[in-house]
Protein backbone atom coordinates (compact mmCIF):
# COMPACT_ATOMS: atom_id res chain seq x y z
CA UNK A 1 0.00 0.00 0.00
CA UNK A 2 2.90 2.32 0.80
CA UNK A 3 4.42 1.80 -2.64
CA UNK A 4 1.09 2.61 -4.28
CA UNK A 5 0.88 5.87 -2.33
CA UNK A 6 4.45 6.80 -3.23
CA UNK A 7 3.81 5.98 -6.88
CA UNK A 8 0.67 8.05 -7.01
CA UNK A 9 2.45 11.01 -5.37
CA UNK A 10 5.36 10.80 -7.79
CA UNK A 11 3.06 10.48 -10.80
CA UNK A 12 1.03 13.47 -9.61
CA UNK A 13 4.16 15.60 -9.20
CA UNK A 14 5.43 14.60 -12.65
CA UNK A 15 2.05 15.38 -14.22
CA UNK A 16 1.94 18.77 -12.47
CA UNK A 17 5.47 19.55 -13.62
CA UNK A 18 4.57 18.74 -17.23
CA UNK A 19 1.37 20.79 -17.10
CA UNK A 20 3.01 23.82 -15.44
CA UNK A 21 5.96 23.61 -17.80
CA UNK A 22 3.60 23.65 -20.75
CA UNK A 23 1.69 26.61 -19.29
CA UNK A 24 4.87 28.58 -18.62
CA UNK A 25 6.17 27.84 -22.10
CA UNK A 26 2.90 29.00 -23.64
CA UNK A 27 2.90 32.15 -21.49
CA UNK A 28 6.49 32.91 -22.48
CA UNK A 29 5.56 32.75 -26.17
CA UNK A 30 2.23 34.49 -25.74
CA UNK A 31 3.48 37.44 -23.70
CA UNK A 32 7.01 37.67 -25.06
CA UNK A 33 8.16 41.23 -25.69
CA UNK A 34 10.83 41.70 -28.29
CA UNK A 35 13.83 43.63 -26.94
CA UNK A 36 15.70 45.83 -29.33
CA UNK A 37 19.25 44.38 -29.55
CA UNK A 38 20.60 47.92 -29.47
CA UNK A 39 19.50 48.21 -25.83
CA UNK A 40 21.80 45.36 -24.81
CA UNK A 41 24.60 46.68 -27.01
CA UNK A 42 24.39 50.13 -25.42
CA UNK A 43 24.17 48.63 -21.94
CA UNK A 44 27.40 46.74 -22.61
CA UNK A 45 29.05 49.91 -23.88
CA UNK A 46 28.15 51.77 -20.68
CA UNK A 47 30.52 51.48 -17.70
CA UNK A 48 27.92 49.86 -15.44
CA UNK A 49 28.45 52.35 -12.62
CA UNK A 50 24.69 52.88 -12.17
CA UNK A 51 25.51 56.23 -10.55
CA UNK A 52 22.43 58.04 -11.83
CA UNK A 53 24.47 60.95 -13.12
CA UNK A 54 22.69 60.74 -16.48
CA UNK A 55 19.35 61.36 -14.79
CA UNK A 56 18.17 57.76 -15.06
CA UNK A 57 18.03 55.08 -12.37
CA UNK A 58 20.81 53.01 -13.89
CA UNK A 59 22.70 52.15 -17.07
CA UNK A 60 20.00 49.73 -18.28
CA UNK A 61 17.27 52.38 -18.00
CA UNK A 62 19.43 54.93 -19.79
CA UNK A 63 20.12 52.42 -22.59
CA UNK A 64 16.38 51.81 -22.98
CA UNK A 65 15.71 55.56 -23.02
CA UNK A 66 18.28 56.16 -25.76
CA UNK A 67 16.79 53.45 -27.97
CA UNK A 68 13.09 53.94 -27.24
CA UNK A 69 12.95 57.58 -26.18
CA UNK A 70 12.83 60.65 -28.33
CA UNK A 71 15.80 62.99 -28.56
CA UNK A 72 17.64 61.42 -25.61
CA UNK A 73 21.31 62.54 -25.94
CA UNK A 74 23.89 59.80 -26.36
CA UNK A 75 26.50 61.70 -24.33
CA UNK A 76 24.84 61.85 -20.92
CA UNK A 77 27.22 59.32 -19.34
CA UNK A 78 29.93 61.40 -17.66
CA UNK A 79 31.59 58.29 -16.27
CA UNK A 80 32.11 56.74 -19.71
CA UNK A 81 33.17 60.04 -21.24
CA UNK A 82 33.68 60.80 -24.91
CA UNK A 83 34.66 57.25 -25.93
CA UNK A 84 31.45 55.82 -24.45
CA UNK A 85 29.36 58.48 -26.20
CA UNK A 86 31.07 57.65 -29.49
CA UNK A 87 30.24 53.94 -29.09
CA UNK A 88 26.59 54.67 -28.30
CA UNK A 89 26.37 57.06 -31.24
CA UNK A 90 27.80 54.37 -33.51
CA UNK A 91 25.21 51.85 -32.29
CA UNK A 92 22.39 54.34 -32.85
CA UNK A 93 23.77 55.56 -36.16
CA UNK A 94 23.89 59.20 -35.12
CA UNK A 95 26.55 61.84 -34.62
CA UNK A 96 27.74 62.97 -31.21
CA UNK A 97 27.16 66.61 -30.42
CA UNK A 98 30.22 68.19 -28.89
CA UNK A 99 29.65 69.13 -25.27
CA UNK A 100 31.78 69.98 -22.28
CA UNK A 101 31.91 67.44 -19.46
CA UNK A 102 30.16 68.54 -16.28
CA UNK A 103 32.16 68.56 -13.07
CA UNK A 104 31.31 69.73 -9.54
CA UNK A 105 32.30 73.10 -8.11
CA UNK A 106 32.25 73.69 -4.36
CA UNK A 107 30.96 77.22 -3.81
CA UNK A 108 32.72 77.72 -0.50
CA UNK A 109 36.37 78.47 0.13
CA UNK A 110 36.48 78.92 3.90
CA UNK A 111 38.52 76.44 5.89
CA UNK A 112 37.86 76.00 9.61
CA UNK A 113 40.15 78.82 10.74
CA UNK A 114 38.42 81.25 8.33
CA UNK A 115 34.94 80.67 9.78
CA UNK A 116 33.78 82.92 12.57
CA UNK A 117 31.25 82.25 15.32
CA UNK A 118 31.67 78.48 15.24
CA UNK A 119 30.26 76.41 18.08
CA UNK A 120 31.01 72.91 19.28
CA UNK A 121 28.74 70.24 17.86
CA UNK A 122 28.36 66.81 19.50
CA UNK A 123 25.48 65.32 17.55
CA UNK A 124 25.31 63.01 14.54
CA UNK A 125 28.35 63.51 12.34
CA UNK A 126 26.51 64.07 9.06
CA UNK A 127 25.88 67.27 7.13
CA UNK A 128 22.21 66.42 6.70
CA UNK A 129 21.82 66.23 10.50
CA UNK A 130 24.03 69.22 11.30
CA UNK A 131 22.12 71.38 8.83
CA UNK A 132 19.02 71.04 11.02
CA UNK A 133 20.81 72.57 14.01
CA UNK A 134 21.02 76.34 14.34
CA UNK A 135 24.25 78.22 15.10
CA UNK A 136 26.70 75.37 14.46
CA UNK A 137 28.65 77.96 12.52
CA UNK A 138 27.95 81.62 11.83
CA UNK A 139 27.67 81.25 8.06
CA UNK A 140 24.46 79.45 7.14
CA UNK A 141 25.58 79.09 3.51
CA UNK A 142 29.03 77.53 3.87
CA UNK A 143 30.34 73.98 3.79
CA UNK A 144 29.50 72.08 6.98
CA UNK A 145 32.48 69.78 6.53
CA UNK A 146 31.05 66.52 7.87
CA UNK A 147 31.60 64.62 4.63
CA UNK A 148 28.22 63.53 3.27
CA UNK A 149 29.64 64.24 -0.19
CA UNK A 150 32.73 62.18 0.57
CA UNK A 151 30.59 59.22 1.65
CA UNK A 152 28.33 59.47 -1.42
CA UNK A 153 31.19 59.51 -3.95
CA UNK A 154 32.03 56.03 -5.23
CA UNK A 155 35.12 57.24 -7.06
CA UNK A 156 37.09 58.64 -4.08
CA UNK A 157 37.06 62.03 -5.83
CA UNK A 158 36.03 64.37 -3.01
CA UNK A 159 37.43 64.71 0.50
CA UNK A 160 36.94 67.02 3.44
CA UNK A 161 40.23 68.81 4.06
CA UNK A 162 40.45 71.22 7.00
CA UNK A 163 36.66 71.24 7.21
CA UNK A 164 36.12 72.02 3.52
CA UNK A 165 34.90 69.69 0.75
CA UNK A 166 37.66 69.52 -1.86
CA UNK A 167 37.29 67.85 -5.28
CA UNK A 168 40.06 65.71 -6.76
CA UNK A 169 39.41 66.44 -10.43
CA UNK A 170 41.85 63.76 -11.55
CA UNK A 171 39.45 61.13 -10.20
CA UNK A 172 36.12 62.91 -10.65
CA UNK A 173 33.84 61.53 -13.37
CA UNK A 174 30.96 63.96 -12.90
CA UNK A 175 28.45 61.49 -11.45
CA UNK A 176 26.72 64.32 -9.51
CA UNK A 177 26.47 62.25 -6.31
CA UNK A 178 28.17 64.96 -4.23
CA UNK A 179 25.90 67.71 -5.61
CA UNK A 180 22.76 65.68 -4.92
CA UNK A 181 23.64 64.85 -1.31
CA UNK A 182 24.81 68.31 -0.15
CA UNK A 183 22.04 69.66 2.13
CA UNK A 184 23.09 73.26 1.53
CA UNK A 185 23.35 72.85 -2.25
CA UNK A 186 26.72 74.58 -2.41
CA UNK A 187 28.06 71.97 -4.83
CA UNK A 188 26.88 72.58 -8.39
CA UNK A 189 27.68 70.95 -11.72
CA UNK A 190 29.33 73.21 -14.28
CA UNK A 191 30.48 72.59 -17.88
CA UNK A 192 34.26 72.29 -17.86
CA UNK A 193 35.23 73.85 -21.18
CA UNK A 194 38.88 73.66 -20.14
CA UNK A 195 41.01 71.63 -17.76
CA UNK A 196 40.72 74.49 -15.27
CA UNK A 197 37.65 76.66 -14.81
CA UNK A 198 37.12 79.87 -12.90
CA UNK A 199 34.64 79.57 -10.03
CA UNK A 200 33.08 81.78 -7.38
CA UNK A 201 33.89 79.91 -4.18
CA UNK A 202 31.21 81.44 -1.99
CA UNK A 203 27.45 81.05 -1.58
CA UNK A 204 26.65 83.77 0.96
CA UNK A 205 23.95 86.16 -0.30
CA UNK A 206 23.91 88.37 2.81
CA UNK A 207 25.11 91.99 2.64
CA UNK A 208 28.86 92.45 2.92
CA UNK A 209 28.81 93.75 6.49
CA UNK A 210 26.97 90.59 7.60
CA UNK A 211 29.36 88.35 5.67
CA UNK A 212 32.35 89.86 7.50
CA UNK A 213 30.82 88.85 10.82
CA UNK A 214 30.79 85.14 9.96
CA UNK A 215 33.58 84.58 7.42
CA UNK A 216 37.00 86.03 6.70
CA UNK A 217 36.90 85.32 2.96
CA UNK A 218 33.22 85.51 1.91
CA UNK A 219 32.10 87.39 -1.19
CA UNK A 220 31.22 91.00 -0.31
CA UNK A 221 29.17 91.71 -3.42
CA UNK A 222 31.45 94.66 -4.16
CA UNK A 223 31.06 94.27 -7.97
CA UNK A 224 34.78 94.69 -8.60
CA UNK A 225 34.66 91.68 -10.92
CA UNK A 226 31.79 93.12 -12.97
CA UNK A 227 33.84 96.24 -13.72
CA UNK A 228 36.48 94.05 -15.34
CA UNK A 229 34.31 91.79 -17.51
CA UNK A 230 30.66 91.25 -18.44
CA UNK A 231 31.28 87.57 -17.76
CA UNK A 232 30.42 88.37 -14.14
CA UNK A 233 27.23 89.60 -12.54
CA UNK A 234 26.25 90.27 -8.95
CA UNK A 235 22.77 89.30 -7.79
CA UNK A 236 21.63 89.18 -4.16
CA UNK A 237 25.07 90.38 -3.03
CA UNK A 238 26.83 87.39 -4.62
CA UNK A 239 29.00 87.25 -7.73
CA UNK A 240 28.27 84.63 -10.40
CA UNK A 241 29.81 83.58 -13.72
CA UNK A 242 27.94 83.21 -17.00
CA UNK A 243 29.37 79.89 -18.21
CA UNK A 244 27.55 80.17 -21.54
CA UNK A 245 29.82 83.11 -22.39
CA UNK A 246 32.88 81.39 -20.91
CA UNK A 247 35.66 80.79 -23.45
CA UNK A 248 39.42 81.02 -23.84
CA UNK A 249 39.18 84.58 -25.16
CA UNK A 250 38.00 85.70 -21.72
CA UNK A 251 41.10 84.37 -19.95
CA UNK A 252 42.85 87.72 -19.54
CA UNK A 253 39.70 89.30 -18.13
CA UNK A 254 39.26 86.37 -15.74
CA UNK A 255 42.81 86.69 -14.44
CA UNK A 256 42.30 90.44 -14.01
CA UNK A 257 39.07 89.81 -12.10
CA UNK A 258 40.86 87.38 -9.79
CA UNK A 259 43.38 90.08 -8.94
CA UNK A 260 40.65 92.66 -8.34
CA UNK A 261 38.64 90.47 -5.94
CA UNK A 262 39.50 91.73 -2.43
CA UNK A 263 38.37 88.47 -0.81
CA UNK A 264 40.14 86.22 -3.36
CA UNK A 265 36.93 84.24 -3.98
CA UNK A 266 37.49 83.90 -7.73
CA UNK A 267 39.52 80.71 -7.98
CA UNK A 268 40.56 78.44 -10.84
CA UNK A 269 39.58 74.84 -10.10
CA UNK A 270 40.21 71.63 -12.03
CA UNK A 271 43.11 69.47 -13.06
CA UNK A 272 46.59 71.00 -12.75
CA UNK A 273 48.05 72.16 -16.06
CA UNK A 274 51.58 71.52 -17.31
CA UNK A 275 52.49 75.05 -16.22
CA UNK A 276 51.28 74.36 -12.68
CA UNK A 277 53.26 71.14 -12.50
CA UNK A 278 56.36 72.90 -13.86
CA UNK A 279 56.23 75.41 -11.01
CA UNK A 280 56.53 72.72 -8.33
CA UNK A 281 58.70 70.12 -10.04
CA UNK A 282 61.79 71.19 -8.04
CA UNK A 283 60.06 71.25 -4.67
CA UNK A 284 61.25 68.67 -2.17
CA UNK A 285 58.54 66.48 -0.71
CA UNK A 286 58.43 66.33 3.10
CA UNK A 287 59.88 63.28 4.78
CA UNK A 288 57.45 60.52 5.60
CA UNK A 289 56.34 60.75 9.21
CA UNK A 290 55.73 57.41 10.87
CA UNK A 291 53.77 56.92 14.08
CA UNK A 292 55.99 56.17 17.08
CA UNK A 293 53.24 54.99 19.44
CA UNK A 294 55.17 56.72 22.21
CA UNK A 295 53.36 58.24 25.16
CA UNK A 296 54.40 60.52 28.00
CA UNK A 297 54.48 57.49 30.26
CA UNK A 298 57.54 56.19 28.38
CA UNK A 299 59.60 59.20 29.55
CA UNK A 300 58.40 59.12 33.14
CA UNK A 301 61.00 58.56 35.86
CA UNK A 302 59.58 56.22 38.42
CA UNK A 303 60.61 56.82 42.00
CA UNK A 304 59.78 54.67 44.97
Amino acid sequence: MTWVTVGLSASTLVAMAVIFGYVLGWANRRFHVEVDPRVEAINEALPGANCGGCGYVGCQEYAEAVVMGEDVPVNLCNVGGASCAAMIASIMGVEVEESAPYRPIVHCGATLDMRLNRHEYRGERRCSAVNLVADVQGCTYGCLGFGDCETACEFDAIHVIDGLATVDYRKCVGCQACAKVCPRHIITMAPFKAAQMLAVTCSNTDPGREVKKVCQVGCMGCKACTRVSNLFSVENNLSSINYEMYNAECLLDMVAACKKCPQERLVFVGQPTDVDLKKVEDEKLPDLVLPSFKTTVDDTEWRG
